[in-house]
């Protein structure tokens, strides 16, 4: 490969249609709701899973966003993780709300075999995702959501949230996966950057760093990328996909942004040094925090997607594991 993964994240989902989910879901749902569903948009085609997620059309003239899973689904966790933290979001930050929820069991009697549905059901908001490819004034538009989001986030106004460097823990932990390809133990994955080799050991090093560059008493999307991003007619930059919260510095979610972004244009050396988020933070943490994304998208990379999951997932996590890799050599001299 000659370069990066071209990833187009309008279409990297395979979801459902309306007509194939169980009548009893439907049936929950418009008691939830206290009308008739008259008509569902085909689903969006964006996201990893294969829940349902599109517009739907209400007999009372509104219409909203529903999400559903069976629990067969990761979603079926998210989601219900979702509608559990939205409503606690302080109202600085733009989110979609929770209009309600609804369960449903499809299958007959027995219980056995049975699967349970969930389904969320949130304001729709008439957007469009940024960075495809970024552009200045996005960048500059979604920063200062970032910078707002911190303000409101610090400290955390959400009870038990783990830290992000409990997340990290494990096995399986991404700040083992550098030294472990390094000492043989797993192999690299295939199609990135022909210099990789040569880092690894600098990245072993680097990751460790983690529990000292990821303190922080803010509460953190977790997730943010340009695809859990809407930008509405009026500038105004909403934040969806609020299932993976955790403590960690009030920077991380917007460094997160920024390897994609430079490898897209974007001066991120300069932005790093004039927001608020960033300039004085230690260069250091910035990195480590970088190699820990590098190493988490290459653990998983050359294995078949997880029950529920696209294929899409895998190529998204190479370009993460290229893009992030690349951002790190133009700060380290690689």
């Amino acid at each position: 490969m000659s370069g990066a993964p071209d990833v187009d994240y309008t279409a990297t989902s395979l979801r459902p249609d309306w007509n194939t989910l169980p009548p009893a879901l439907h049936e929950s749902l418009a008691v939830a709701l206290g009308t008739e569903i008259t008509a569902a948009a085909p689903p969006v085609g964006s996201g990893f899973t294969g829940g349902f997620a599109a517009p739907i059309q209400l007999a009372d003239g509104r219409r909203v966003f529903v999400k559903a899973a069976d629990d067969t689904m990761h979603a079926y966790h998210a989601y219900q993780r979702e509608a559990e933290v939205v409503p606690q979001l302080p109202s600085a930050i733009h989110v979609p709300a929770i209009i309600t929820t609804a369960h449903a069991v499809d299958g007959p009697p027995p219980a056995e075999g049975r699967r349970r549905w969930f389904a969320v059901v949130s304001e729709w908001v008439e957007g469009r995702m940024p960075g495809a490819p970024w552009t200045g004034d996005d960048f500059a538009v979604v920063t200062t959501m970032c910078e707002r989001i911190a303000v409101a986030m610090e400290p955390s106004p959400l009870e038990r949230l783990h830290t992000f460097i409990q997340d990290l823990e494990g096995d399986e932990s991404p700040l083992q996966i550098p030294g472990q390809i390094v000492a043989g133990e797993r192999p690299l994955p295939e199609r990135l950057q022909p210099w990789v080799p040569r880092i690894l050991p600098e990245l072993a090093d680097l990751v460790q760093l983690a529990p000292e560059a990821f303190a922080g008493e803010a509460a953190t999307h977790g997730d943010l990328r340009p695809d859990n991003l809407l930008l509405d007619a009026t500038g105004t930059c909403w934040t969806v996909d609020w299932n993976w919260l955790a403590l960690g510095p009030r920077w991380m979610d917007w460094v997160g942004l920024l390897p994609v972004a430079q490898h897209q244009g974007i001066d991120t050396a300069a932005a790093i040094h004039s927001s608020p988020l960033t300039a004085d933070v230690p260069p250091e943490h910035l990195d480590c925090f970088a190699g820990v994304i590098a190493a988490y998208m290459m653990r998983n990379a050359d294995a078949p997607p997880p029950l529920g999951c696209t294929p899409a997932l895998r190529e998204h996590q190479r370009f993460y594991a290229w893009t992030f890799l690349d951002w790190l050599a133009v700060r380290r001299g690689w």
